[in-house]
């Protein structure tokens, strides 16, 4: 699938969901749903990761396809029931497509979406929902975490780099899986520190900068000077210790030196392996709006743009010799000559 690449918009923090206008709750296709229903994962909107780049597709199908939305934040240790809650509000409300944003809707989407056969449900990052009106939304990241080894393995002076993930979990694997693979394709030899900041989500590996600050001072001090978190919102601490330390930090799902809550850390972001959740999000509801819903496995990697490398840094474009060894990694990947791991 071509997916439209979509830029963050800077999002704020906040507990209530929101309701948004944009005109008529009727397109010219003859679209008759409310609009869009979106519910956020751990950390919820404001994370400038994940749930961001979903809010950044919901906003721009607002305004192209002249919708209303609703986009809704999670609890502190909610339960499946509360999800469950939450996707019926949106469904009963008459929002089409309802999206949960995370793998953590799985048990939700499954149960609302056998319950309202007519509306379109999507989920991202979990392919494991076979029903007629759900598209599954989920990506290469293995590919895009490739991109960033090849990155960190060219950049660090002292042949040392570091993986953190949020929570030790079979999709976390995919990136550090592919993070390894692109290093050690540049240098065997190169050390990487690796770690996880939880077991369970629920412990707040996703959802706590702190951990995450604490997670990158030690391998800092172990001696890695290029650190890649994929870690939600708790990569927000990765990258602000980096900085402290004036070491690099590559950032994850969006692109992270254009946020603007992070550009005081900015000159220490090298890059970010982008994973395109938002073009994922716009898509779906384009399909909804023309009347032709997506369902099933829909899954973004480098060929469709569903998933990338971020280079707006100035300092990383100065790098000419690392670019072309990460443009060279990208075209090797689309044309089948690497084939990157997942575990």
């Amino acid at each position: 699938m071509t997916v439209a690449v979509i830029a963050l918009a800077a999002a704020g923090c906040g507990k209530s969901s929101t309701e948004a206008s944009s005109g008529s709750d009727k397109s010219s296709s003859g679209y008759n749903g409310k609009g869009i229903g979106l519910a956020y994962d751990i950390g919820g909107k404001g994370d400038q990761s994940f749930n961001d780049a979903a809010y950044a597709g919901f906003q721009k199908a607002e305004k192209d396809f002249k919708i209303s939305g609703r986009d809704i934040e999670p609890q502190d240790g909610e339960s499946d029931a509360d999800k469950v809650q939450r996707l019926e509000t949106l469904a009963k409300s008459g929002y089409n497509p309802v999206i949960g944003v995370g793998f953590a809707y799985a048990p939700a989407v499954k149960q609302v979406a056998a319950k309202y056969p007519k509306v379109t449900f999507g989920i991202i990052d979990d392919n494991t929902i076979q029903l007629k009106n759900v598209a599954d939304m989920v990506f290469h990241e293995e590919q895009s975490s490739y991109l960033a080894g090849v990155a960190a393995a060219k950049t660090t002076k002292k042949n040392h780099i570091g993986f953190i993930g949020g929570v030790d979990i079979p999709l976390i694997h995919k990136f550090e899986a592919g993070f390894v693979q692109g290093a050690k394709s540049v240098n065997p030899k190169v050390k990487i520190e690796s770690q996880y900041l939880t077991q369970t989500p629920a412990e707040g590996g996703f959802s706590s900068p702190d951990k995450g600050k604490d997670a990158a001072n030690g391998q800092i001090e172990a001696g890695a000077d290029v650190i890649y978190q994929a870690a939600g919102l708790s990569g927000q601490g990765v990258i602000q210790a980096a900085a402290a330390h004036k070491v690099w930090a590559i950032g994850v799902d969006s692109d992270q030196y254009t946020q603007s809550a992070l550009a005081k850390y900015k000159d220490y972001i090298l890059g970010s392996a982008l994973k395109n959740v938002g073009g994922a999000v716009y898509e779906l509801t384009k399909s909804v709006v023309e009347g032709k819903p997506l369902s099933g496995e829909q899954r973004g990697d480098l060929k469709s743009g569903g998933v990338g490398f971020a280079d707006s840094n100035p300092k990383y474009q100065a790098m000419k010799d690392v670019v072309a060894a990460v443009d060279k990694a990208k075209q090797d990947i689309i044309d089948g000559k690497v084939t990157v791991n997942t575990k």
